[in-house]
Order: C-alpha cells, then sequence, then structure tokens
C-alpha cells in the first residue's frame, strides 16, 4: 500500500478516504487540479529565480535579457567574454529602439549606443513616421556572434539574429492601424554590424537577409 500511495502523489493527488473495503485511495479531480497548478507554479518560481541567479552571478541567459514587450528566446551558446558583451550591448540597443517605436518618444536614449550616422538614420526614420505608437511583442532569436577584428585599433562584430514582429500592430496618432505587413508583421533574418568606439560596442547598421524564412 505505501508503494502505491508513493506512485499516486505527487503527478495524481488522491483522496484520503479509504476508498472501500480494499482501503485503495479513491481519484479526486479537483485535488489533482490543484496539485497541478501547484507543480506548474513552483516551475514557473523555480525558472525564475534561475534566471536572476544566473544574472546575479554574470551568466547571461535568453531570460535574463528579455522584458514584458521584447522576448529574447535563444542565444548561442558557449560565447566567450568578448561575445558576450557585444550581445549585451546588441540586446540593449534593440530593446531602446524597439521601445522608441513602441512609443515614438525617446530617440536621445539611443544616440549613445549608435554610430552619429546610424542615429542620424534612425531620427530620420523616425520622423518620416510621425506620431503615433506600436503594440505587441518582439521575439529576438540571436543565431550567432563573431568578433571580426579582435585585436584591431577598432574592432567589429556582426550579430545575426532572426526577428519575431508578427504580433505588432502599427497605430497612428488617431488610433488607426497603419500596420504594412510588408516591413512590419513578419519573421526577420537580420544581421547587425557594431563597432567599439570609446570603449563600449554601438550599432553601426542593420541589413535584413531574408523574410519569413527564419524562426524564433
Amino acid at each position: 500500500m505505501s508503494a502505491l500511495l508513493l506512485a499516486c502523489a505527487p503527478l495524481v493527488a488522491c483522496s484520503q478516504d479509504s476508498g472501500g473495503a480494499s482501503g485503495v485511495p479513491t481519484y479526486d479531480p479537483a485535488a489533482a487540479a490543484s496539485a497541478r497548478a501547484s507543480e506548474s507554479a513552483a516551475a514557473a518560481q523555480a525558472l525564475a529565480s534561475a534566471a536572476i541567479s544566473a544574472e546575479a552571478a554574470g551568466v547571461v541567459t535568453a531570460e535574463s535579457l528579455s522584458t514584458d514587450r521584447y522576448q529574447v528566446t535563444s542565444i548561442p551558446e558557449d560565447l566567450d567574454e568578448l561575445q558576450t558583451e557585444v550581445l549585451r550591448a546588441f540586446v540593449h540597443y534593440d530593446q531602446v529602439t524597439w521601445n522608441i517605436w513602441f512609443t515614438r518618444t525617446g530617440i536621445e536614449d539611443a544616440q549613445p549606443l549608435t554610430t552619429a550616422e546610424e542615429y542620424q538614420y534612425i531620427k530620420e526614420n523616425l520622423e518620416s513616421v510621425g506620431p503615433g505608437r506600436t503594440d505587441g511583442t518582439v521575439k529576438v532569436s540571436v543565431t550567432s556572434i563573431d568578433v571580426a577584428s579582435r585585436y584591431s585599433t577598432e574592432p567589429t562584430a556582426q550579430v545575426w539574429i532572426c526577428d519575431d514582429q508578427s504580433d505588432l500592430v502599427a497605430y497612428s496618432a488617431d488610433g488607426e492601424d497603419v500596420s504594412n505587413p510588408e516591413t512590419l508583421q513578419g519573421r526577420y533574418e537580420k544581421t547587425i554590424t557594431m563597432v567599439l568606439e570609446d570603449g563600449s560596442w554601438k550599432t553601426m547598421g542593420e541589413q535584413t537577409l531574408s523574410a519569413n524564412e527564419c524562426m524564433v
């Protein structure tokens, strides 16, 4: 009987009723649902705690890099210290620039994260779109990071990503849906070029390689 009870808990919740003459516990659906909910909550809490602990220890994970509106779904394994620096700098830049598009404000926040030419490009692009907002969540899979010139006086790096924008909707200042499915609501394989300038990694350009072919 003890073996039966051990098999019953934790995946299947059983009542404490003896269940009749056989003494076998009876199945309680409500207790089972409660047990499953408790296990799911515990698992979610464990994942969150692991992400916080990893970040505190200096370990970068997809979870530690994510926010409510910007979800990193995966990052390359076995990154060295320099590649990790590039990853952090890219994600920071990407989150800041996406927040600019979400709110159509804060363009000045991108200036220290980009080269002068790239900042001017972003600024002009934002001005051409005009007031409004973008709603939804962007998902990003970082597939590769290559530091091309580690030992030069001005190192550069390439970051390859799959940028999933399928959940996004753009609105004008009047609240009209102005989403362009050809440029917004798709999955885009991109490469981002970064340069080490004044002691920090800055974005100097982006290039879209394909549409609706990559997966996050």
